[in-house]
């Protein structure tokens, strides 16, 4: 089915922002884009999906092992307690030393929610296929692998663009 994804500021590769755009995709392809009264008129029986913010092409996660595996990201109900940010380094160890199976498992799921939500479409590798819970939260969750990238010095961060 055609939609249209419409947002106050579109961002194309390779072209100028488009404010008050859209984007029309049909099914894995992309039908349209330009000003929301451009595409939504080429398209007249399209459904109309309307974003808040601005809507960019994926983005590449350089540090995904890092992210899932090294770093804790907090349950909801522990925010009082641990935050709401991933935590990492000597917060890290000290939660690991005592995490059993299904937190670790519930932590990785909570970092390719944020990953998603920052805008990640890629994980540039590798990971660890032997770890059964790495390999199956990234299979669910539908991004894409691809091969490592250089080493980048400093924490990893959600932020695609840090």
């Amino acid at each position: 089915m055609l939609t249209i994804h419409a947002a106050p500021l579109v961002l194309p590769v390779g072209a100028a922002a488009v404010v008050d755009g859209a984007v029309a995709v049909d099914g894995d392809r992309i039908a349209a884009l330009g000003p929301y009264e451009e595409v939504t008129a080429a398209h007249p029986a399209a459904r109309v999906r309307r974003w808040p913010g601005l809507l960019t092409p994926g983005l590449r996660q350089d540090r995904p092992a890092e992210l899932l595996t090294g770093c804790y990201h907090p349950d909801p109900r522990e925010s009082a307690e641990l935050g709401e940010l991933p935590l990492w380094g000597a917060e890290f160890e000290r939660l690991s030393a005592t995490m059993d199976a299904a937190r670790r498992a519930g932590s990785v799921r909570r970092g390719l929610q944020r990953m998603l939500r920052h805008g990640t479409t890629h994980l540039a590798g590798p990971l660890d296929a032997a770890d059964p819970v790495l390999r199956t939260a990234v299979s669910r969750s539908g991004l894409v692998l691809l091969p490592p990238p250089p080493a980048s010095p400093g924490p990893p961060d959600l932020d695609p663009f840090a």
